[in-house]
């Protein structure tokens, strides 16, 4: 454990994520928290420095009688495109502060800005959690999406919109098989059309090691669901299984899906799947961006969009990294990217994205 800085009345850490049982006591301390998100465990900062080697900074807070206060997982990123940054939580969509108090909460943001500077991170990122006042907040650009469970499978598919549900039950109708696993079958599967799909969209994919990573921190947390058709793989997702709740976090399909209903099976299995298997009463959907495609599948889905709130800093005063693939300045590299060769695409994005964040 490497000091930071004292409180009259915390001490303030830096986490030796090598350290297997002291990462175990402040697991089960975020577990504990109503607030806290699976990017908060130790396993996914562990899994995003290995995966994609941008160095793990893990903040914690403790009483005087060493008792957690609070934490705050952070990710020194670096590109020679995108710039610096540290971020809570590096590759993830939550994952800021998270403490008992106002006091621990503003604390742990102090010595989030001592880190920047000292890492020489111009530009600092908090994704949800207790967000600084004096911070530049954004409650516009992204929406959450999230509901219960239904109780059985059959309530499941009733609970779905009828346009939807008239979707997937085409999807039902075809010759679908649905696997799931995380065996090297079912990552390779994974990647391949994960990766083919983002491609589509015009962005880069993060290297498999990242995915492989976050299983193997996660064990029987996290999974993969893919549907395949005589035996192709035309959609599959990654998992993360928290507190009760699945979230679909990294998926995708390859461009013959939408013929087979493919990503609307995939969906609706992961629910009765989640429900059955992993004991899942909820079903997070992840975020999307506010008026594009992906927002208005969750919400034909019968998901209603709730705000995210983010808040971003500099230390000199300039204006932050920018990241976002829809930003205009972006354009024509998302449409040069569209048209990659797969295997150059699968060779260049994932040097990219792992500078992303």
């Amino acid at each position: 454990m490497n000091a930071l800085s004292s409180f009259p009345e915390l001490i303030m850490s830096q986490a030796d994520l090598s350290d297997r049982a002291r990462c175990a006591a402040i697991d089960a301390w975020v577990m504990a928290q109503a607030a806290a998100t699976p990017f908060h465990l130790t396993g996914w900062s562990r899994a995003v420095e290995r995966g994609c080697g941008q160095t793990a900074h893990y903040l914690v807070a403790e009483g005087l009688d060493g008792s957690l206060r609070g934490v705050l997982p952070l990710t020194a990123v670096r590109s020679p495109i995108f710039g610096k940054a540290l971020v809570s939580a590096g590759f993830a969509v939550d994952g800021g502060v998270l403490a008992d108090d106002a006091q621990t909460a503003r604390q742990l943001v102090a010595d989030f800005v001592a880190l920047a500077g000292k890492l020489a991170c111009p530009t600092l990122e908090l994704r949800g959690g207790d967000l600084p006042d004096d911070w530049s907040r954004d409650d516009t650009t992204y929406l959450g999406f999230a509901t219960d469970l239904a109780a059985t499978d059959d309530a499941q598919l009733t609970a779905i919109p009828r346009k939807q549900r008239a979707e997937v039950r085409k999807a039902l109708g075809f010759d679908l098989s649905v696997e799931t696993g995380t065996t090297e079958r079912d990552k390779a599967a994974h990647y391949a059309v994960y990766a083919e799909s983002v491609r589509n969209l015009g962005t880069p994919v993060f290297p498999r090691a990242l995915f492989d990573a976050v299983l193997d921190e996660f064990g029987d947390a996290a999974d993969i669901l893919t549907v395949r058709h005589e035996g192709r793989a035309l959609a599959s997702v990654l998992s993360l299984y928290f507190k009760g709740t699945v979230m679909p976090y990294w998926g995708g399909g390859v461009f013959d899906a939408r013929s087979w209903r493919a990503n609307d099976m995939m969906y609706f299995a992961l629910m009765n799947h989640a429900r059955a298997s992993k004991g899942c009463t909820r079903f997070d959907f992840g975020r999307s961006k506010v008026g594009t495609g992906p927002a208005a599948f969750k919400k034909n889905w019968g998901f209603e969009g709730e705000p995210l709130s983010y808040a971003k800093r500099t230390l000199d005063g300039s204006p932050p990294r920018d990241i976002n693939p829809l930003s205009p300045k972006y354009r024509m590299q998302v449409a040069l990217w569209q048209k990659l060769p797969m295997p150059v695409a699968n060779l260049m994005g994932p040097w990219l994205a792992k500078g992303l964040g």
